[in-house]
């Protein structure tokens, strides 16, 4: 899986193998390492981070802090999403 950054423990990431046609530009989070039920955020044209759901059952405050940090850092998502697929769409 394509690390795109950490913050602390968590991985943010993108899944290599996402389908065709390939879904909105989006990061998975996890602690440690990728996993498949991972809290999903979709980023948006304006570089806004959105919970797309939160499988890993993580509190309130720490997708919060995730969120701002995913927002922080959205030209970085958009940068690397692009060179890794090739194509971009957004949630919105």
């Amino acid at each position: 899986m394509p690390q795109v950054f950490k913050i602390g423990s968590f991985w943010v990431y993108f899944w290599a193998n996402e389908n065709k046609p390939l879904e909105p530009i989006h990061v998975h989070v996890a602690v440690g390492k990728p996993v498949a039920n991972a809290t999903k955020f979709w980023i948006t044209r304006s570089g806004k981070a959105v919970l797309a759901h939160n499988n890993s059952g993580l509190d309130t405050k720490t997708l919060h802090y995730l969120s701002r940090a995913i927002e922080a850092n959205s030209r970085i998502v958009v940068e690397k999403w692009l060179g890794f697929f090739g194509e971009i769409m957004y949630y919105c």
